[in-house]
């Protein structure tokens, strides 16, 4: 459960930045440009940064440290 804690977190503080974009952006002709970029930029860094924290939570591959430490241990001596 507390992994999914930051992920949570994270995504209240995108979705309140989300929100700030879309009610605060300028009047004009390009508002619904400017807000779709901000949002879309948000949205992909949020994305990123979750796929990146739960590859490092639940990796697909495991670690092959007993080879790295024999070699360790062979350049040593």
């Amino acid at each position: 459960m507390a992994t999914v804690l930051p992920i949570l977190f994270l995504l209240a503080i995108v979705a309140a930045l989300m929100t700030c974009a879309a009610l605060f952006t300028p009047k004009g002709p390009n508002q619904v440009v400017i807000r779709t970029g901000i949002m879309l930029s948000l949205a992909a860094c949020y994305l990123m940064w979750m796929v990146t924290y739960l590859a490092q939570l639940h990796p697909l591959l495991r670690a092959l440290r007993g080879y790295l430490r024999l070699a360790h241990q062979l350049t040593r001596q």
